[in-house]
């Protein structure tokens, strides 16, 4: 969906969320959740479309129950994401455990909770070839080809450690043969942030090509990687565009194979990234020789995007929405670099506004830390108007109390 600012209803809700549940506080808009899971669903429409949602972006057990009811599956990458998926209601064949360089262990653990399982390297497919033959796997394959975006959002290059290189696949179909496997699927994924359909259909057809190596196959699945807009300016992926030209493309390759394969899609992001909102308070206006700094309540210990990835996020004043436009570079309160923007024009920003920021649906919660010893906001879910608490914040007791009763046990 284009980039939209908040409108003044939108506005008013956030600060009623503010207001009922403190702050800092993640808040979820569901209506733009469904907009985005209809728009992908018009944009591929094909028999056995199957969209798995990438729980890594928001795995919220709230947001998972209305994604199970809308429809979607699971896309996990840890034993620990598969068993939540399980707990709010998910079946394990719409499960699908996609990991990278986890134990032998984790994979029995996936093997005993009969979710379905995507192989990323060789020593992997060996195990499962010695000790599983007969469970029907993926394999994931790495087309090296660029989705875009950050060096740690692209992996689908040459050095990444995602997926199997497509120059193994004669060592890949040589122990599948010799150690009689069933092969259920291929995967790929090219990265976050795919801004050129034709990267996609490029890959793709590296896909198509692996595809047509191994007989009985029951899905193709094509990751995601959508980009979505985080600035009035920002360049989207045009799903609809790519919907029409892939579509075509994957019903020539299921006739030419003989059989109607599921077609799985990964999306996270896409779908949750513009639905989300962080909401901060300012704790002080501090001017120095160069810099105008406004200091929030919170730093990169609840949402890290913007120093880890470099990720721009608009900011709203919801407070002083009409004030006179000011340069600010927006800084936490970590003892660290924790910088949310640099020089970004502002409506006048006083101590006690509350400031948005937008796109934070995706990789922000799910990557929170407790670090300085700081807890972790709440989350809030807002639908028709309604606001719910998904998550409550944490309480600073909350934060040493097991290791308090750990050594009250050693004691």
């Amino acid at each position: 969906m284009p980039f939209t600012y908040p409108d003044d209803s939108t506005r008013t809700t956030l600060l009623r969320a503010a207001e009922s549940h403190g702050l800092p506080l993640y808040a979820y808009d569901m209506a733009t959740i469904r907009s985005q899971h209809q728009r992908f669903v018009r944009a591929f429409n094909t028999p056995k479309l199957r969209i798995h949602y990438a729980m890594k972006a928001l795995s919220n057990f709230t947001i998972l129950q209305h994604m199970r009811k809308l429809g979607l599956r699971i896309d996990a990458v840890s034993i620990g994401e598969v068993l939540k998926a399980r707990a709010a209601g998910f079946p394990p064949d719409e499960i699908l455990f996609t990991p990278s360089g986890v134990s032998p262990d984790e994979y029995e653990r996936a093997i005993r909770e009969r979710v379905r399982i995507n192989i990323d390297n060789l020593d992997a497919l060996e195990y499962f070839g010695v000790h599983h033959p007969n469970i029907p796997v993926g394999i994931r394959i790495n087309p090296h080809v660029m989705g875009g975006g950050h060096s740690k959002i692209s992996v689908g290059h040459i050095d990444s450690k995602f997926g199997i290189s497509i120059h193994q696949l004669p060592l890949v179909r040589r122990l599948v043969q010799s150690l009689h496997m069933r092969i259920a699927g291929i995967h790929m994924h090219t990265g976050s942030d795919i801004l050129d359909t034709q990267v996609f259909l490029r890959a793709s057809d590296i896909l198509f090509d692996v595809a047509r190596q191994f007989e009985d196959l029951q899905y193709l699945d094509f990751g995601s990687g959508f980009k979505v807009a985080y600035h009035p300016n920002d360049i989207e992926t045009d799903i609809e565009e790519l919907g029409r030209h892939f579509t075509d493309k994957f019903e020539a390759f299921c006739s030419s194979y003989g059989k109607e394969l599921e077609l799985i899609f990964e999306p996270g992001k896409f779908l949750v990234s513009q639905a989300g909102y962080f909401l901060v308070r300012v704790n002080w206006i501090k001017q120095t020789t160069s810099t105008r700094f406004a200091l929030i309540d919170s730093g990169f210990n609840h949402f890290i995007r913007p120093m880890f990835y470099g990720a721009h996020h608009e900011i709203v004043n919801l407070t002083n929405p009409d004030g006179k436009p000011r340069v600010y570079t927006v800084a936490g309160y970590i003892c660290e670099t924790d910088t949310f923007a640099v020089n970004r024009l502002l409506p006048e920003v006083r101590p006690g506004d509350i400031l948005c920021f937008l796109n934070a649906g995706a990789y922000g919660y799910v990557m929170a830390s407790q670090y300085n010893t700081r807890p972790r906001p709440a989350e809030v879910l807002i639908d028709r108007d309604e606001i719910s608490l998904i998550n409550p914040a944490e309480s600073w007791e909350e934060l040493w109390q097991r290791e308090m009763q750990a050594h009250v046990n050693s004691s």
